[in-house]
């Protein structure tokens, strides 16, 4: 499962069939089926057939993609959140994060070892609670973005509810950037074997990739700094 997560943050159009040739060149002897049956409990699918690591549920209301030809230019304009997993020792965990699109923060982050929404929810009241609301929120189609205690957080706070094109990992490319930058510079170097360790080298990351990392798509300025140049600014319009 390790293999095929890092098989698959490299290369996010690969289907089932060409992971396997990808392990058997490491040289893993593994069959199709196998390799399936563990991408889809990682909740790991090549970008064109649907959303990574969550499923739309049938019921559920699926709200239009706002961001195309939209320009962001401002911090609480737009934020967005993913889901990934990430391998430990013994098992994996699932992590989400809620990242501010115009400067790339990561605004707010939580582990779980399900699914299910709760932890969804609780990453959205945090970053709302600590930045205030976006005008915008996007994330894809999955279940537990689409699931009534998710949206109407949004619609309670006045928050217009963004989601991904199926299929199109790119609709949120700042987030799926960041999960390539988060596991190859912090998650495959280590071995964790508890999610404490996990978590505490994940608040670290975090706290260096706003805080310290450069970022060449903000001409090599850092998150934090970016948002809150932001921020000032709209606050001295105001005034």
């Amino acid at each position: 499962m390790k293999q095929i997560d890092r098989i698959h943050t490299d290369r996010p159009f690969l289907g089932s069939r060409r992971i396997v040739d990808a392990l058997e060149g490491y040289g893993h002897q593994v069959n199709r089926k196998r390799v399936r049956r563990l991408m889809q409990k990682m909740g790991v699918f090549a970008i064109y057939p649907g959303p990574k690591t969550s499923k739309p549920h049938p019921k559920h209301k699926i709200y239009p993609y706002l961001l195309r030809n939209l320009r962001i230019d401002r911090a609480n304009q737009v934020s967005a959140s993913d889901i990934t997993y990430l391998p430990m020792e013994k098992g994996f965990i699932y992590l989400t994060v809620i990242m501010d699109w115009h400067n790339r923060r990561v605004l707010s982050w939580r582990l779980s070892n399900s699914l299910d929404s709760s932890f969804c929810i609780d990453a959205l009241e945090e970053a709302i609670h600590r930045f205030g609301r976006p005008k915008i929120f996007n994330t894809d189609q999955g279940s537990q973005y689409t699931s009534s205690d998710h949206t109407d957080l949004l619609l309670k706070h006045d928050i217009k509810i963004s989601m991904d094109g199926k299929g199109r990992a790119t609709d949120n490319i700042a987030i799926e950037r960041f999960w390539r930058s988060a596991k190859y510079e912090n998650i495959y170097i280590q071995e964790f074997k508890t999610i404490k360790e996990i978590k505490c080298s994940m608040n670290e990351y975090i706290y260096f990739y706003n805080n310290n990392r450069f970022h060449q798509t903000l001409n090599y300025q850092k998150p934090a700094d970016v948002y809150n140049n932001s921020i000032a600014e709209q606050l001295r319009r105001v005034a």
